[in-house]
């Protein structure tokens, strides 16, 4: 619209001085050219709200094109680039009826330049007004409907990402929670459970109350690596020692096995199938998932014997918890109170929390999780977890 505006005028300028050459008007049209041209080459940038300074300076643009139009009809056709000028500076029906009012001048200058009735000139002009002004109120709206769908954007962005965010968060506290119960509250349990069981014993049979002391003082220990280790947000304690020791998961599970054995419990590990190399997230959730299993059985199974069995087949890796304790009935719900084994959820503090984890930890695996138990003949709980197919040797047929 700028370019087109001073095109505009200089070329209605030189027309005037091609056609009226030596009139003395021209120092006048001359004059009156430049004052246009300043004006509207350095007034205010044109904005969303019609300003005092922008309504000013709309005025004297307007005012000096008409006195130029009024001595000389040429300049008419200058209106153009001035309808979007008020388009964007006045408001829509303020705009319009300015629009309207150069349209007449337009027309009666043309009118008067031609000297005689011509319908193009009288048609002309308010075609060229009405086209501009369709054109530009469908651009204004176009531009709102865009910015409106930005906004949107925008808006919809922040809130996913606040969403976002609100999920991080669950997850996170949920992992926390899990790894608290698989780490500190069980170490805090079997602690516990061993200085009471060399609290009662402690006068009649202080040889093995002080080995139920020392076996403490070995699992606080190990609380203590897990702890600091979970604060660091490291791998297990367990199977970081087993890589160290380049024994993998199969000794992170055997190490298990047998620091959970002692105090009524022995608990045995077995490996089948060829060692697969697994991620890291599966090794550590099955890890884990051992961990809370065995923990479940020491505390509620009343079991003698318990197995951990890690079997690698082709497609998938599958671990068994296996015990001959009391068992329950998976498919009864907790009912006034209790929980499946009939124990109190009052008196178990940190206790009854071990099996929603390991269903956590299942989900975040793919993995299937099956536990099959009934009164009185123990409990068998499975994790199978999904590998991806190895990709065929060249000498393999597709």
């Amino acid at each position: 619209m700028h370019v087109a505006f001073f095109l505009l005028l200089g070329g209605a300028l030189t027309r005037f001085l091609i056609r009226h050459a030596g009139e003395a008007r021209i120092p006048w049209i001359i004059a009156l050219s430049g004052v246009l041209a300043l004006l509207y080459m350095f007034g205010p940038p044109l904005g969303a709200s019609a300003t005092p300074r922008r309504l000013t300076w709309l005025a004297l643009v307007v005012t000096v094109w008409v006195v130029l139009v009024l001595l000389a009809p040429s300049f008419a056709w200058c209106a153009v680039p001035l309808f979007y000028t008020g388009l964007r500076t006045l408001p829509t029906r303020a705009a319009l009826v300015l629009v309207g009012l150069l349209t007449v001048l337009v027309v009666a200058s043309q009118l008067e330049l031609a000297g005689r009735f011509d319908a193009d000139r009288l048609l002309a002009p308010p075609a060229v007004a009405a086209i501009a002004t369709a054109v530009f109120l469908h651009m204004e709206r176009q531009t709102d409907r865009q910015r409106a769908l930005i906004d949107d954007l925008i808006r919809t962005r922040r809130e996913l990402a606040a969403t976002e965010r609100r999920e991080g968060m669950l997850a996170e506290r949920q992992r926390l929670s899990m790894e608290i119960h698989d780490t500190l509250a069980q170490s805090l349990s079997s602690q516990q459970m061993l200085l009471q069981a060399a609290d009662r014993i402690w006068e009649t049979d202080g040889a093995l109350a002080r080995t139920h002391v020392r076996t403490a003082e070995s699992v606080t220990e190990r609380g203590l690596a897990e702890a600091r280790r979970f604060v660091r947000d490291l791998a297990p304690a367990d199977l970081a020692e087993a890589e160290a020791a380049d024994g993998g998961l199969e000794e992170a599970l055997r190490a298990l096995a047998e620091r959970e054995s002692g105090a009524g419990i022995t608990v045995r590990f077995h490996a089948e199938g060829a060692s697969a190399a697994l991620p890291d997230r599966v090794r550590y959730a099955l890890l884990r998932i051992a961990q809370g299993g065995l923990a479940n059985v020491r505390e509620h199974s009343g079991a003698t014997t318990a197995a951990l069995t890690l079997t690698s087949l082709h497609d998938q890796v599958v671990l068994d918890i296996a015990d001959d304790g009391r068992g329950f009935d998976p498919d009864r719900p907790a009912a006034d109170g209790q929980d499946p084994r009939g124990q109190d959820p009052r008196r178990q503090g940190l206790r009854g929390h071990g099996l929603p984890a390991i269903r956590a930890r299942a989900r975040q695996l793919g993995s299937t999780l099956t536990i099959e138990s009934a009164p009185g003949r123990g409990t068998v709980l499975s994790v199978s977890v999904p590998l991806a197919a190895p990709a065929p040797t060249p000498m393999e047929s597709p």
